[in-house]
């Protein structure tokens, strides 16, 4: 089985393509805020991250916005070993549980 899209390491992240991660839509009936910081969260580097963050900021998204099991991304991002980073990141923007 070939992979049709070989994978980068080390590549830096455009404005425009973190950006692009605000557009993403979930899948019906889950919450849109919750959906696009979880596809970020699975693809982002810290610090890509921390700038996805910003973005998502100023367009006043709801950084405490829950899965369909009830869970926020800090809660869900808590629960994952080596993501104090990421964890830091959340609550610098005013995640809760």
């Amino acid at each position: 089985m070939s992979v049709s899209q070989p994978a980068r390491f080390g590549e830096d992240w455009s404005d425009e393509r973190i950006a692009g991660y605000l557009d993403r839509l979930p899948p019906a009936g889950d919450d849109a805020d919750f959906n696009v910081l979880y596809t970020a969260y699975k693809h982002m580097r810290l610090d890509d991250f921390q700038r996805f963050l910003q973005a998502f900021a100023q367009q006043g998204r709801n950084i405490n916005g829950k899965n369909s099991h009830g869970k926020t991304m800090l809660t869900l991002v808590g629960e994952h070993a080596q993501s104090q980073g990421f964890v830091d990141a959340l609550v610098a923007h005013g995640a809760q549980h």
